[in-house]
């Protein structure tokens, strides 16, 4: 099945400590069904000194699951996301206003 989330959308948080916050999916993985969203779900990692790397404790955006994401329209409204053909091919459009994503 084609994804309804890909990397690079801008999404709304839906439920959980950060409901309401948004930002832009940096990465999915459909098999866990889990998206990491900039500056969403965020947690303090320990971090060992290297030589690119200074260390210490660095905040890391970890995964959310897919559920408790929401597509943002052009008005900045969640949506849901349904798929059509357009001149032969699939495409995603967003159902609160019609308009292909």
């Amino acid at each position: 099945m084609a994804a309804k989330l890909r990397k690079g959308d801008k999404v709304v948080v839906l439920a959980g400590k950060d409901k309401g916050k948004q930002g832009a999916i940096a990465s999915v993985d459909p098999k866990a069904n889990k998206a990491v969203v900039e500056g969403v779900n965020v947690a303090i990692r320990h971090q060992r000194q290297t030589q690119t790397n200074q260390g210490g404790r660095q905040p890391k955006a970890m995964p959310i699951d897919l559920s408790n994401l929401a597509l943002m329209d052009k008005d900045g409204k969640a949506t849901r996301v349904g798929f059509r053909l357009e001149e032969g091919k699939k495409v995603r459009f967003a159902k609160t206003t019609g308009e292909a994503i």
